[in-house]
Parts: structure tokens; sequence; C-alpha cells
């Protein structure tokens, strides 16, 4: 499914472990042949560090900066957030 992905939307993208977090278990790829290498690589992390060789594929974009909320709520229907911050 990666090549094929790659195919039909080119690169570079970025492999991501299904049930990541932290940067584990990522790669991005920028050259065609680099990618089953690469995608072998990030899914023996993302085992070994979260029990799920499972990845994802996506294009990579860059130079992007990603923005993250916090949202708490009390499962009585009171939800507020607490702003967003810049990663």
């Amino acid at each position: 499914a990666a090549i094929e992905f790659v195919e039909k939307y080119g690169l570079p993208v970025i492999i991501k472990a299904a049930k990541g977090g932290g940067g584990k278990g990522m790669r991005v790829v920028r050259k065609k042949e680099d990618l089953v290498s690469l995608f072998n690589a990030a899914s023996s992390e993302a085992l070994a560090s979260f029990g799920d060789g499972g990845c994802f594929v996506e294009r990579f974009v860059t130079d992007a900066k990603h923005v993250e909320v916090q949202v708490i709520g009390d499962g009585k229907g009171n939800v507020v957030h607490l702003w967003e911050r810049d990663c």
C-alpha cells in the first residue's frame, strides 16, 4: 500500500507509527528507493516502542507548523479548552 500511495501522490511522504507518539516510528522518505527500508525501520521501531508495528503513510509537508489545543471535559457536558500552543 505504501508503494501505491507514493506512485499516486508522489514524494516526500512520512511514515508514522499507527499507535505512536513522541516522534518514534516516524521516517521521512524523499527518494523512492528508500521507501521499503524506511518503512521497515519505522515498523520495527513502532513494534519495539508500542507493541504494534502498524504504520501509515501520508504526504510530508516541509516547513510546516502545527498547533495543538488541549480540551478537558468532566463527562457531564462541561468542557473547556486550555488555549493553543505552537509546536
